[in-house]
C-alpha cells in the first residue's frame, strides 16, 4: 500500500464482468477529475496467441493442461514489480494485450499480440488494474499486499459461464464449443488460483441471476438487470455506512451484518455512492 500512489485493483474471472466496473470507476475517475493509469490483466500473458496454442498442446501430454488463470501462463513476477515500483515511486511500465480486430486496426498490430513496453507517463494520480490476478499470491508472488483498493467481482458460476459464452461466441468469434472446451480445461486453475483472491479483496460484487440459469450451456440470453439481484459483501463493515446505502438505494436490504443487497439495475448507482468516497478519502 502507498500514501502517495495508489493502487486500485479489480479482480475476477473472464467473463466475470470486470469490464462493466472498470467503466465504472472510469466514470467516477472522471467526475471527480482523476487521472488513472490503466492497467489490463491481459497484457501480462507471458504468450502470444500462437504460442499460448503451442504450450496448451504441449502441456497436454503431461495432464496438466496450461490456461490463462494459470501462473504459468502470466508474468506474475513482472506484475508484482509493477505494483511495488508503483506504490514507491509512480513509475512503472506496461503494454497492452490486442484482443480483437478493432484493436487491431488502433494499433497496427495482428490480434492476439501485444505492443511494446513502455514507460508510465508521471502525469497520473492512481494506478488502476482490472484483470485475473490483482489479489494473486503465491509462494513467489504477493500483488495484494501492494493494493490499497481490491475490488472482486463474482458473478455466480452458471452466470459468468453464460456471460463468457455470449462474450466469447458474439465479440470474438469463437464457436460455442470452443468456449465450453475452454471453461472446462481453466476449472482446477479457476479453483486453485482465482476463487482464493476473493478472500482478500475489501469488497466483492457478486451478480446473482433471479431466473433459472441451470444450464448455462443452452441459454442464449444474459439475465437481464432486472432480473438480478447484486449481492456486495464488506471485509470491514466498519467502513461500510449501510444506512446511507440503504438510503439511497431503494429495494436494497441487509442479508448479513457485512452484506449489502441492491437490485441488479441499480449497480452502477450503488457503485458509485459506495466507492466515490473511498477513493475520494485516497486521494486525500
Amino acid at each position: 500500500m502507498s500514501g502517495f500512489h495508489p493502487i486500485i485493483a479489480v479482480t475476477g474471472s473472464s467473463g466475470a464482468g470486470t469490464t462493466t466496473v472498470k467503466h465504472a470507476f472510469e466514470d467516477i475517475f472522471r467526475r471527480i477529475g482523476i487521472i488513472a493509469v490503466v492497467v489490463e490483466g491481459d497484457s501480462f500473458h507471458r504468450y502470444d496467441r500462437i504460442k499460448m496454442n503451442t504450450e496448451i498442446a504441449k502441456s497436454k501430454n503431461s495432464g496438466n493442461i496450461l490456461t490463462h488463470f494459470s501462473p504459468d501462463a502470466n508474468c506474475l513476477d513482472r506484475l508484482e514489480k509493477l505494483f511495488q515500483t508503483y506504490s514507491e515511486t509512480g513509475k512503472g511500465e506496461k503494454r497492452l494485450y490486442i484482443h480483437d480486430d478493432i484493436e487491431s486496426a488502433q494499433f497496427d498490430q495482428t490480434p492476439g499480440t501485444f505492443t511494446p513496453w513502455e514507460e508510465i507517463n508521471e502525469n497520473n494520480d492512481l494506478l488502476f488494474y482490472e484483470g485475473l490476478h490483482g489479489g494473486a499470491v503465491t509462494d513467489k508472488v504477493n500483488i495484494a499486499r501492494y493494493t490499497d483498493l481490491l475490488i472482486g467481482v463474482v458473478p455466480v458460476i452458471n452466470l459468468e459461464w453464460i456471460q463468457k459464452i455470449k462474450r466469447d461466441c458474439t465479440n470474438r468469434s469463437y464457436s460455442e464449443d470452443a468456449v465450453v472446451d475452454v471453461i472446462l480445461k481453466r476449472m482446477p486453475d479457476y479453483i486453485n488460483h482465482i476463487t482464493p483472491q476473493f478472500l482478500r479483496t475489501d469488497i466483492n460484487f457478486q451478480r446473482v441471476p433471479l431466473i433459472d440459469t441451470s444450464n448455462p450451456f443452452l441459454i442464449r440470453d444474459i439475465p437481464t438487470a432486472d432480473e438480478s439481484l447484486m449481492v456486495i459483501r464488506f471485509k470491514d463493515p466498519q467502513k461500510a455506512d449501510f444506512q446511507y446505502y440503504l438510503s439511497l438505494l431503494k429495494d436494497s436490504f441487509m442479508s448479513k451484518s457485512n452484506t449489502l443487497v441492491v437490485p441488479a439495475a441499480r449497480m452502477g448507482l450503488a457503485m458509485n455512492i459506495i466507492l466515490t468516497p473511498l477513493i475520494e478519502e485516497m486521494m486525500q
